[in-house]
């Protein structure tokens, strides 16, 4: 796939299609489109359909094809942010939050991954399902503000904020770990639960999140510290539901 990306906080992939070329988007993700490239929809199958729902992704995969010639297409993101390009070969793979995938060259396979460890499941703000994304090709994602990029070394630990996570390898152990202790969790802003990310390997993370672009909605806002807080209360079912109502 041909592309590249324009702008800062609202950034477009802006894709080069050769004739007969085809990429697959998120459904609602086309900015523009020359005129002689079309639109079709497919789910991949009724198994791929139900997988995507899972994964917080719509129904349909949107495809589009270049037809008579060379063609351009423009994808952007639903929120301010930017997008990172994953050039994987094939039998690569990377692991994505729900949510995060733009598009991809028609060769990518996106499946679920189920999340094993009991904690990062049901604490890990992105409930049991994540997306594993597959080679040969490019898939481009799309994250919340800022990009933050850590390459890992073997046994190194970085603690996330669960919902400021995009993407990683899949040589990364993924687990939930308790911050602090009740005054900690109580008083500390940061919530009940960091994902502890564990080396070798690359970890993607973003600086902000769907909820806080959203800005204030109540009289206390939602700010970092606010929805920290706000998670302490409840964040034991609330990974699950929120997870599950992407």
């Amino acid at each position: 796939m041909k592309y590249n990306i324009s702008g800062d906080n609202l950034q477009v992939a802006n894709v080069s299609l050769a004739k007969n070329d085809i990429v697959n988007a998120e459904a609602g993700a086309m900015v523009y489109k020359s005129g002689n490239v079309t639109i079709d929809t497919e789910t991949k199958g009724a198994g791929k359909a139900f997988k995507r729902i899972l994964t917080g992704e719509s129904l349909f995969l949107t495809k589009f094809k270049s037809v008579g010639g060379s063609g351009l297409v423009g994808f952007g993101g639903k929120i301010p942010g930017k997008i990172k390009a994953f050039e994987l070969k094939k039998g690569h793979h990377i692991i994505a939050e729900k949510g995060a995938y733009l598009c991809s060259d028609s060769t990518i396979d996106i499946d679920l991954k189920t999340v094993k460890k009991v904690g990062a499941a049901l604490f890990g703000g992105e409930g049991i399902f994540l997306q594993k994304i597959s080679g040969p090709g490019t898939v481009l994602l799309h994250a919340a503000g800022d990009l933050i990029e850590y390459n890992l070394k073997k046994n190194e630990r970085l603690d996330v904020d669960t919902s400021h996570l995009v993407a990683f390898e899949p040589t990364v152990d993924y687990d939930i770990r308790r911050v602090g202790g009740i005054k900690t969790t109580v008083f500390g802003g940061e919530g009940l639960f960091l994902a502890q990310m564990t080396g070798p390997g690359k970890v993607v993370l973003q600086s902000m999140t769907k909820q806080m672009l959203m800005g204030p909605r109540t009289s206390g806002g939602t700010t970092h510290s606010n929805m920290g807080k706000n998670q302490a209360a409840g964040n034991i079912l609330g990974g699950v539901l929120r997870g599950m109502s992407r």
